[in-house]
């Protein structure tokens, strides 16, 4: 992808005379450029964790104790662990940067544009995801969003004395590399990380954008990004503990951890600068 955003970038370099469009007006060319904004997660605090304590592959299990207890009876909460106890409750997810370069092309057809991008970008907002254990420990999942890949149309319409302000649509496909990482306040077990890390999705939304010079524009961009993230995995093994310990007392191998929200979401509002060639 990255290789497909430069090789935009060169051919537009290379190429700006027939890139552009004899009419000032015109929004018909090559464009390289950027965002950078916020990210911002709607709210999932019902989210929790699912265990596979005999590793048939199905989630749903509950890890019990050798008295027959339920040993994640204090309960879930959507966010990381302020503690190992429970009632202390959890901080909310984190909220944060995102970057992204981009190249594409504008076709101008008389007022109503349409034209495609490809993009690379990075993102660090984390979504987090807590269980609490009777022992009292604490078990806290945070994913975020790497290096992420996207291609996306776009439309819209451009007006204005010399149609210089352009509103538009935009939709496409994103991929992206999920960064998994785990933290517990029980240090004895052992934590095998067993994502698949390579997800994928849709990405769309809206903004303006306004050509402050016949090769400068600028802009404001909302987009909403939903990345399908079912093959995040976590197995628990015995590690230092006890053969007593509820993660191996069904199967020796340990117990797989899941997430209950098998979506990555993002919204996201940025600034947008494009050179236009």
């Amino acid at each position: 992808m990255s290789k497909l955003i430069l090789a935009a970038a060169l051919l537009a370099t290379a190429t700006p005379a027939f890139a552009q469009s004899a009419d000032p007006s015109s929004w018909t060319g090559f464009y390289v450029g950027g965002r950078a904004g916020y990210s911002f997660q709607p709210g999932d605090g019902d989210e929790t964790v699912l265990f596979d304590n005999n590793l048939d592959g199905n989630f749903g299990d509950t890890v019990r104790t050798t008295t027959g207890a339920n040993a994640f009876s204090p309960g879930f909460c959507g966010g990381g662990a302020r503690s190992a106890v429970a009632a202390n409750g959890c901080t909310k997810d984190n909220d944060n940067l995102e970057f992204a370069l981009h190249a594409g092309y504008d076709f101008d057809l008389g007022g109503f544009v349409v034209g495609g991008l490809a993009e690379i970008g990075m993102g660090y907002a984390e979504d987090s995801v807590t269980a609490f254990s009777t022992t009292p420990a604490n078990y806290t999942w945070t994913r975020r969003m790497a290096e992420n890949y996207g291609l996306r149309a776009r439309a819209g319409y451009a007006f204005g004395a010399e149609r210089n302000t352009l509103v538009y649509g935009t939709g496409g496909v994103v991929w992206a590399k999920m960064d998994n990482s785990f933290r517990s306040s029980n240090r004895a077990n052992a934590y095998q990380d067993l994502s698949d890390d390579k997800v994928m999705g849709w990405r769309a939304g809206g903004g303006v954008e306004q050509r402050v010079h016949k090769n400068l524009s600028i802009g404001l961009q909302f987009l909403h990004t939903s990345l399908k993230d079912d093959g995040a995995r976590l197995r628990v093994s015995r590690g230092a503990q006890p053969v007593t310990n509820p993660f191996i007392l069904v199967n020796a191998n340990g117990t797989d951890f899941a997430r209950s929200h098998s979506r990555f979401v993002t919204n996201n509002v940025s600034a947008t600068a494009n050179f236009r060639f």
